[in-house]
């Protein structure tokens, strides 16, 4: 029996091959925790749940991971907006997302990692980039992603870099070389959470936090990588550029 997989990155069906024979890496991004999960989170998980057993039941020694973004804008708005700190509010719709993927019948994945438990992953991750000439930090305590450092950015989602405007979650920023550069360091600002890094206090961007992850349990290579349709961009399209750009140019 062999599994048939849609490749996003060639936009074709194509049998699936494990880098390693026996074994199967998966990653998939899971929910920012700020409110209740919806139904296309249900989506997602359903799907991965049956790659998942299918790949069991084919003899494979499956790792799946699938992370919690538990530091964002959004988490800190809620926070702003409810009066509750930002680790309450992750922790309850966290809670509440097992309750409900309990109640759909599916398995746990083997590691459900969350960004702030990785914040020395990341900064490592950022480090490495930025030693590599991939990133570069401004005089305010940004540290950016040059997406002109990485040839083949916009390959995942068939954008062309100079057809693109910054857009969601990518602060416009004249320090940036590239409009289009995106975070992988934010400073802190008062009342927000914000951890020690050479850059001055701060969090981590929104992509950054997966790459650091997967390459924490997964290692630089590994074989599936999926999430929601409308986090190809820029969420995956930024994974890949940075993750490729630390381990593979």
């Amino acid at each position: 029996m062999a599994l048939i997989v849609y490749n996003t990155l060639n936009g074709k069906k194509e049998e699936f091959i494990p880098l390693t024979q026996g074994e199967v890496k998966m990653y998939v991004c899971g929910p920012t925790v700020y409110d209740t999960s919806h139904i296309g989170h249900a989506r997602s998980v359903v799907v991965f749940d049956m790659i998942f057993r299918w790949l069991k039941k084919l003899g494979y020694e499956v790792t799946y991971v699938r992370n919690f973004t538990d530091v964002d804008d959004k988490i800190i708005k809620k926070s702003n907006e409810t009066g509750e700190d930002c680790k309450t509010i992750t922790e309850k719709y966290i809670n509440e997302f097992h309750k409900e993927t309990d109640a759909l019948n599916v398995l746990r994945p083997t590691i459900e990692p969350k960004a702030t438990e990785h914040i020395s992953h990341i900064i490592k991750f950022v480090q490495m980039l930025i030693q590599k000439g991939k990133a570069y930090q401004v005089e305010d305590g940004n540290v950016y992603f040059s997406i002109d450092s990485f040839k083949d950015y916009g390959r995942l989602s068939g954008r062309r870099p100079e057809d693109m405007i910054a857009g969601a979650r990518i602060a416009v920023d004249e320090k940036k070389k590239n409009p289009s550069d995106f975070n992988l360091w934010k400073p802190a600002k008062p009342g927000e959470p914000s951890w020690e890094s050479p850059w001055g206090e701060g969090r981590p961007g929104w992509h950054i936090e997966c790459s650091a992850m997967s390459y924490e349990y997964l290692s630089e290579s590994f074989d599936i990588h999926g999430g929601g349709k409308d986090l190809i961009f820029p969420h995956h399209e930024n994974e890949i550029a940075q993750s490729e750009a630390l381990f593979a140019q």
